[in-house]
């Protein structure tokens, strides 16, 4: 709080560092409350316990839109539902049977968007390799064959992240590159560092005009295993079943809830998760404890508050995972609007301990200004231990966005366990901290408040 700045004190420079006089002391009284509030575990048990997986298109993402809805609503909220039509991949029974040199189910989860194999499944060789460059040598060897993409996942590094970027390629491009070569089959090592034989889904992609073969991944045990194998000069032949399919679209939701602002209501201040999952686990970190912070955070600030003098508005998406379709339907919706945009934050790396942001880089003078307006704001977080700021931006729902001139945050938390249950039957409510998850919701609500509360815009000159 400035007042208790002592007379003799040099105020000048600690006043210039302020976004505005009374933010420290907001930042301060929103901490108490959303560190005492039972509010975002008790949500977050519900979504994980009572409503499970919400995979596009199915019951469970359903009940959470009408859910989340009606819990905003009932804290008193401006919400509203933005009709998004979304893609419904259904995974249905599938296994992977080692059948040479030697007989063993293997743990696996098809890659979502995949194709299913024949009824009867797909028995095939493995050709293995750890990269594009080894495929391309071993390109003779392919045909008829099943590819095994064995990239390892480097340990995490506090300076460098976890190498999700790097490795996550091949479970996102790997199977349309083996079959351009004629694999009938891919299969991709977990990307996690960590496993105790448990397998890791996501989406992937297929090239236009490349055939398109089924794809799954299997453990960081079994990939090591099948690469000992093949080295060893073994014949290692495997069966495939897969009865993973598309079915029509079905309607889904964005839920939008708003804190109308008391002056500048078109500057909104947006802070978003994700409200789908996969179909394996809770979706937990991966997106519901952010949901649950960025609905709790609006409670918190409309119950403290009232009105800021820009419009707070919280934005659940539909579809990140296997499609972006809440993403693109709300731009398309709002983008005569999204240009007067004060800030977008997206909260999509679980919700372990809250450290700061990720942020746009300083690389002109127009960035360089925003840049240091946020680390005005990164000074009043970091009393609390959120005063991080690292170069980059947003997720991928609000990403779109920065082609509109809007700045791009994210919450960036501590990532050193985040990828060892992403996408997994892992992603549970026990592995979720309920204090981690109460300090990500303050740092939602006091971000918001203060950049919404700040006299100038972010990018004002």
């Amino acid at each position: 709080d400035a007042a208790a700045v002592p007379p003799s004190a040099p105020a000048a420079p600690r006043a210039a560092a302020h976004l505005y006089p009374d933010a420290d002391r907001e930042a301060a009284l929103l901490h108490r409350a959303a560190t005492s509030s039972p509010l975002a575990v008790d949500r977050l048990r519900h979504l994980c316990d009572v409503i499970g997986p919400r995979l596009s298109g199915s019951a469970g993402l359903e009940r959470a839109v009408a859910w989340a809805e009606r819990t905003l609503r009932e804290d008193g909220l401006e919400v509203r539902l933005q009709p998004v039509m979304v893609p419904r991949w259904v995974r249905g029974e599938e296994s992977l049977e080692l059948v040479a040199p030697r007989r063993a189910r293997l743990p696996l989860l098809g890659l979502g968007n995949s194709v299913g194999t024949p009824p009867d499944g797909i028995t095939a060789e493995v050709v293995v390799c750890r990269d594009f460059d080894e495929l391309a040598a071993q390109a003779d060897r392919v045909p008829g064959r099943i590819v095994l993409f064995d990239a390892a996942m480097p340990p995490y590094d506090p300076d460098r992240g976890a190498g999700y970027g790097p490795t996550v390629v091949y479970r996102t491009a790997g199977a349309s590159r083996a079959a351009a070569l004629g694999a009938v089959g891919c299969l991709v090592r977990s990307v996690t560092a960590t496993s105790l034989a448990t397998p890791h889904t996501g989406m992937l992609r297929y090239e236009s005009g490349k055939p398109q073969i089924p794809a799954a991944a299997v453990t960081t045990e079994d990939a090591d295993m099948l690469r000992r194998l093949t080295e060893a000069g073994e014949t290692v032949a495997v069966t495939l079943r897969m009865d993973a399919r598309f079915e029509e679209d079905a309607p889904s939701a964005n839920v939008i809830a708003d804190i109308p602002g008391r002056e500048l209501p078109d500057e909104v201040v947006l802070i978003s998760a994700h409200l789908d999952s996969w179909d394996v686990g809770q979706g937990a970190h991966d997106d519901g404890g952010s949901c649950v912070a960025v609905m709790t955070a609006m409670t918190l600030l409309r119950e403290a508050f009232g009105p800021s003098r820009r419009t707070i508005r919280a934005v659940l998406f539909t579809n990140e995972e296997n499609g972006l379709r809440g993403s693109r339907d709300y731009i398309n919706g709002h983008s005569g609007e999204i240009a007067g945009y004060q800030v977008a934050i997206e909260a999509d790396s679980g919700t372990y301990r809250p450290l700061g942001f990720t942020a746009p880089a300083a690389n002109d003078e127009a960035s360089t200004r925003v840049r240091r307006r946020i680390e005005r704001l990164a000074a009043h977080l970091a009393p609390f231990g959120a005063g991080r700021l690292r170069d980059g931006g947003g997720g991928a729902d609000i990403g779109p966005m920065a082609a509109f001139g809007v700045p791009l945050l994210g919450l960036d938390v501590e990532g050193d366990r985040y990828f060892d249950i992403h996408h997994t039957h892992a992603d549970t409510f026990d592995k979720v901290d309920p204090e981690d998850l109460r300090a990500c919701t303050w740092a939602l609500a006091a971000a918001a408040r203060l950049l919404a509360e700040m006299p100038e815009r972010l990018i004002a000159e």
